[in-house]
Order: structure tokens, then sequence, then C-alpha cells
């Protein structure tokens, strides 16, 4: 197979991945939920301490949706300035919180999985469509990590935060799905004391 054989070979395979990830992200995102319903065992200390990590997750979730304004500009203020994937990175970090309240290493285990499963592949072909909508974005990609922020790489702006394209972007269903989740170990730790 030739360079450029293999090269369409391997792009063709992380498409038929991608797509698949995406028709299958949100029924296995119910199942790993109802799995992780079941088996929690919540402590007063690790609901406490997964509740911050998973809250901080839900804030930077939330202050990055306020700088998103979907495919009119390519986002590059607020926690966008320090990271490419805030909002993928805010739903790791609310992941590791729950992982943490439930009090199971196998939950983790089946938490991570499932982000590093579904949201690499989504990242990937988030960026390539970026890369063709804003020429910008290549040089924006050389300063700013994909994930995790590295200090002092960080691309100056001037746009605040926007309410408007908070609520524009459903962001508010995080915080639901959050207070939910809290709601939920509450219930099973207080549930398991009566």
């Amino acid at each position: 197979m030739t360079g450029d054989a293999a090269t369409g070979a391997s792009a063709g395979r992380r498409k038929r991945y991608y797509e698949a990830a995406a028709r299958l992200r949100v029924p296995l995102g119910f199942l790993v939920l109802a799995v992780y319903a079941v088996f929690a065992r919540p402590a007063p200390a690790r609901v406490a301490a997964g509740g911050v990590i998973a809250l901080a997750g839900i804030v930077l979730r939330a202050a990055a949706a306020g700088h998103l304004a979907k495919n009119q500009r390519l986002a590059t203020s607020g926690p966008y300035a320090y990271t490419r994937n805030p909002l993928y990175l805010g739903s790791a970090l609310a992941g590791l919180g729950f992982a943490i309240a439930g009090g199971r290493w196998w939950l983790a285990l089946l938490l991570a999985v499932y982000l590093f499963a579904f949201f690499l592949p989504v990242v990937a072909e988030e960026e390539a469509y970026l890369a063709t909508l804003f020429p910008e974005f290549q040089a924006y990609a050389r300063i700013v990590p994909r994930f995790w922020p590295a200090r002092g790489r960080v691309v100056p702006s001037s746009e605040r935060f926007r309410w408007s394209l908070y609520w524009r972007n459903r962001e508010y269903n995080a915080l639901l799905a959050y207070l939910f989740g809290i709601g939920l170990l509450l219930w099973k730790m207080f549930a398991a004391r009566g």
C-alpha cells in the first residue's frame, strides 16, 4: 500500500469510528449512568470531595459555553484561551468527581473508558472541522493545548462571557445533570442508612 493509500485508509477508519462513536455516545451514556446509579456506594467524604471536583468541571463548562458562538467565530476567549476543548475538559473533571463520589474503582475505570472511547474521536473530528471552517484555527492550535492548559500558553482576547451564549448552547443541562447526580448519590447514601 502506498503512503497516500495508507493515509486514506487510516482517515476512513477514523471517520467510521467517529460516526459510530457519535451514534452510540448517548445510548451508551445512559447505560453507563444506569450502571453507576445501581452500583455507586457513596459516603459523605467521597460525595463532598467528588462533588467539589465535579462542580469545578460544570463551572468550567459554563464558562466555556458563554464564549462559544458555534460555527460563527472561532472561540479563543475565556477558557478557550487556555485549552482548545474546555467543554470536554470540564466533562472529564465532572466524570472524575462522580467517579470519586461513587466509591468504586471499577466505576471510575468505566467512566474513563467511556470518556476516552467517545470524546477523543469527537474532539479529533471537531478540530478537523474547525480547521476547514476557520483558517486561523491552525495558528491557534499551535499555541493552545488540546486539553490540559499549559502555563504561559494563552491567546489574548477582549471577548467577555455572554449569558446569551450560555443559554443558546443549553449549558444549563450540564448543571441539571450535576444536581441530579448529586441528588441520586445523597438519596443512595441516606437510603442505605435507613
